[in-house]
């Protein structure tokens, strides 16, 4: 494995019934570089995803952060890895009984135990980080347009200034000029914590914009990876047919949503 490859992935099973999911992946990112998976809906990217947290558990393969295999690892090992990772849901995923900042430093003060008056004044400089001022710390996120509970999202995201970053679909149900503020918060945020992202979506916009490196997923496999750069030129019949939105090619449209 090369010294540089902060998340690697390799020959990854995952079936959920007799339905195969994920059929041999194998994937990396290099230290603080952010890698885009896109593909369809039903391709196995939010299962990729959830396999690196360990939400779900591959039958075959192995998946090493920072080099250490976390297959199998005990509760307290995976606990640590955790730590280290911050994560934008997608619709945000905020607590609706909890004030804006709460959810900033949720993970502060539940996972790092850091105490509520330090973890508060982190929460500020954080929403100040993603553009919102102090007077939207103490709203509830169901008084917040959905493009601030987005950034909210991103907030708490950032607010443990984590290695890792996941995003999962982070324009989804933002108008094109409130997902490119996101997009642009995004690289810089990212930029300023110095983590190494993965973002799943099908998103073409916001993957040109925050992508070091585009992988696309189909039929639970990894069938091309490379610079974002390049996307245009992958030579792939699969890939064109997805980045440009065409009902005409090797996918099925009964199996992705474009």
């Amino acid at each position: 494995m090369s010294e540089d490859r902060h998340i690697e992935l390799t020959d990854v099973h995952k079936r959920f019934g007799t339905k195969n999911v994920l059929n041999g992946v194998n994937l990396h990112v290099e230290r603080q570089k952010s890698l885009v998976v896109i593909g369809g809906s039903g391709s196995g990217k939010s299962v990729t995803l959830k396999c690196i947290l360990g939400l779900v558990t591959p039958e075959q393969g192995s998946i090493k952060i920072n080099g250490q295999e976390t297959l199998g690892i005990s509760s307290g090992a995976r606990d640590e890895v955790l730590s280290k990772m911050g994560m934008l849901f997608q619709g945000a995923a905020l607590f609706d009984s909890l004030l804006v900042w709460e959810n900033v430093a949720f993970g502060l003060i539940q996972g790092h135990n850091v105490a509520r008056d330090k973890a508060k004044d982190i929460a500020f400089e954080k929403l100040a980080q993603v553009g919102l001022g102090s007077e939207i710390a103490e709203l509830s996120p169901a008084e917040l347009s959905g493009g601030m509970q987005k950034r909210v999202g991103l907030a708490r995201a950032i607010a443990t200034d984590p290695e890792i970053i996941f995003f999962d679909e982070p324009t989804t149900g933002l108008d094109p000029i409130m997902g490119d503020i996101i997009n642009d918060l995004i690289v810089d945020c990212v930029k300023q914590v110095g983590a190494t992202t993965i973002t799943i979506t099908h998103d073409m916009a916001s993957a040109r914009k925050i992508a070091d490196k585009i992988a696309m997923i189909y039929e639970g496999e990894i069938i091309w990876h490379g610079d974002a750069a390049d996307v245009d030129e992958s030579g792939s019949a699969h890939v064109e047919q997805f980045i440009h939105g065409s009902d005409e090619g090797p996918i099925q449209t009964e199996s992705v949503i474009l």
